[in-house]
C-alpha cells in the first residue's frame, strides 16, 4: 500500500508545485526542431543544486555548454524508457559540449535513487528535488527535460519520455549556434 500511496503524494505534490505558477516560455514538443529562436530564449536564474554526494553542481560553472536537465522519478516507467537514451548522450559528446545532469523527484531517502543510479548505470550527475528549488515549478509531468542553450537560456521543453535521436538533432543544432555575448 505504501508503494502506492508514494507515487500518488510525489503526483499530489507536483500539482501543488504547478499550481504556484512560475513556467517556463519554452517551446514544449518532443520532435527534433522548434528550437526557440535566440532572442526569445530566456535566461535561467543560475541554478545551483546538490548532487547525492553533497557536491554542489552550478548551471554558471557550464556556460559555453549545452545542458539537459532532465526532472525525472525511479517509479515512472517514462522516465525508467527514456533514462538509457540520457546514459547514451552522455557518454557520447565531448567534454565540455555536452552535461546532463538528472533531478530526481523522488520523496525520501536517497536510497531508491542511488539504487536507480546503479541499476541504469548513469554516469551524469544526479541531484535529488530540494524543496526550495525554484525551477521544480516548471515541472507538469514525468519526464520533463529542459534544454538549456551555451549561454544558460532555455531552449526547449520536452515532456514525456523523448528519444535519443530528437535529443541528438537538437543538441547538435545548439552546439552549431554561434553564442553573442
Amino acid at each position: 500500500m505504501q508503494d502506492v500511496a508514494r507515487p500518488a503524494k510525489a503526483l499530489f505534490l507536483l500539482a501543488i508545485v504547478i499550481a504556484a505558477g512560475y513556467l517556463i516560455d519554452s517551446r514544449e514538443t518532443n520532435s527534433a526542431g522548434g528550437l526557440l529562436a535566440p532572442a526569445q530564449r530566456r535566461s535561467l536564474p543560475d541554478m545551483t543544486i546538490h548532487d547525492l554526494d553533497g557536491k554542489i553542481w552550478r548551471q554558471s560553472d557550464h556556460r559555453g555548454e549545452v545542458v539537459l536537465v532532465n526532472f525525472w522519478a525511479s517509479w515512472c516507467p517514462p522516465c525508467r524508457e527514456e533514462t538509457p537514451a540520457l546514459v547514451h548522450l552522455a557518454t557520447s559528446y565531448s567534454q565540455g559540449e555536452l552535461d546532463v545532469i538528472g533531478v530526481s523527484m523522488d520523496e525520501g531517502r536517497p536510497a531508491t535513487v542511488r539504487q536507480f543510479v546503479s541499476q541504469y548505470q548513469i554516469p551524469y550527475t544526479i541531484a535529488q528535488l530540494d524543496r526550495n528549488f525554484e525551477l521544480s515549478s516548471a515541472i507538469e509531468a514525468l519526464p520533463t527535460t529542459l534544454l538549456i542553450d551555451k549561454r544558460g537560456c532555455v531552449a526547449k521543453k520536452y515532456v514525456g519520455a523523448t528519444s535519443e535521436r530528437v535529443f541528438r538533432a537538437d543538441i547538435n543544432s545548439l552546439l552549431h549556434e554561434q553564442i553573442d555575448e
